[in-house]
């Protein structure tokens, strides 16, 4: 096969993006805590020459209000309309309790773990951290003996009247190893109700546990969408694939570029019909530093990746996932309408 060369230049391409986002005009704010929006009002549905532009939730983890309402808002202000729900974000709506460790500090540490890139002081800090955790675990765990899955087809119509359809869903601890059927089965069916085609989590190491969720996902009427960070690979989904048609991709298109990877493109052509929905962010390869950095400073192809998805209709819904630090003298909301202009110039050029 053959792949398309993009029609602009990645330094044209930023250029013409900056101009453009400075002059964008979006809802603002009426009254803090209530979304600024008309019920049923008409927005458009967020396909851009046929491809699903989104953004992952996850991208408003820095914002102080983290409750379903406010995150709508921030959806709004965003100028997308399609995304990729956060469970704890959800599960607020329906009274989960809300946890007050820093989110920031806490996943920041988990990824210096990660990438064993941790202080000895960071270790102790991270250890404190996560006692904290397992104490909010256990609020949790004696809140969901009361839950209801049915509350979630409020939080839905919410959304949905705004204009914001919710094409997957990421439950967070629901559907990671060693949780129970009843847990699996609720956030399976929560990702049904909210109207997701699918539900994400990080690609389990235990293939006899890929193959447990695939079976699952086609009892509940949904697909499970496996997502990576650094240890993708060409190959690194095909045994959950071949395990069950409801075994699907979740790929991180500059996660994938950071693990040293020069063949994105060709795994998106050879592999589209898997691939439900892509992150979208920018970082440097290995050679560069592997940072995280503004869309189109980075040596992820982003450009060329939407354009690839747009000329062969591939249906693989794009999801901007904001991580870079935020410049001094901008706000998080600011940087995520420039990823998302950035990537509408993409599809309409």
């Amino acid at each position: 096969m053959t792949i398309k060369k993009p029609i602009y230049s990645r330094r044209k391409f930023l250029s013409n993006t900056s101009l453009l986002a400075a002059g964008s005009t979006l809802l603002g704010i009426k009254a803090w805590g209530m979304p600024a929006y008309i019920p049923n009002l008409k927005r458009s549905n967020g396909v851009i020459n046929g491809v699903q532009l989104g953004l992952i939730t996850y991208s408003f983890r820095d914002m102080e209000d983290q409750s379903a309402e406010a995150t709508l808002q921030y959806i709004l202000d965003s100028g997308v309309t399609a995304v990729e729900l956060m469970g704890s974000t959800a599960e607020s709506f329906i009274g989960r309790p809300q946890s007050k460790i820093d989110r920031r500090l806490y996943y920041g540490l988990i990824r210096k773990e990660r990438n064993k890139e941790i202080t000895k002081d960071e270790t102790k800090q991270l250890e404190d951290l996560k006692k904290q955790q397992a104490s909010f675990d256990k609020e949790v765990e004696v809140w969901s003996k009361s839950r209801s899955v049915d509350d979630f087809t409020k939080l839905r119509k919410m959304y949905n009247d705004a204009g914001v359809s919710i094409y997957a869903f990421k439950p967070d601890y629901l559907l990671s190893k060693g949780n129970t059927d009843e847990n699996i089965n609720y956030a399976m069916q929560a990702g049904r109700l909210l109207g997701a085609s699918h539900v994400t989590l990080e690609l389990p190491r235990e293939e006899d546990y890929t193959l447990k969720l695939g079976k699952m996902a086609e009892q509940n009427g949904i697909k499970v969408a496996y997502h990576g960070h650094e240890q993708q690979h060409p190959k690194w989904w095909d045994v959950a694939l071949n395990q069950s048609s409801h075994n699907a991709m979740n790929m991180d298109l500059g996660h994938y570029t950071a693990a040293g990877n020069t063949d994105a493109l060709e795994l998106i052509q050879n592999k589209h019909s898997h691939i439900l929905s892509m992150h979208i962010k920018d970082r440097h390869n290995p050679a560069n530093g592997k940072e995280n950095v503004p869309f189109g400073q980075g040596d992820t192809p982003i450009v060329e990746a939407l354009q690839l998805i747009r000329d062969n209709q591939y249906a693989i819904s794009a999801s901007i996932e904001y991580e870079y630090k935020t410049p001094e003298g901008s706000t998080v909301l600011d940087e995520i309408k420039k990823c998302v202009q950035y990537c509408k110039d993409a599809l309409e050029s």
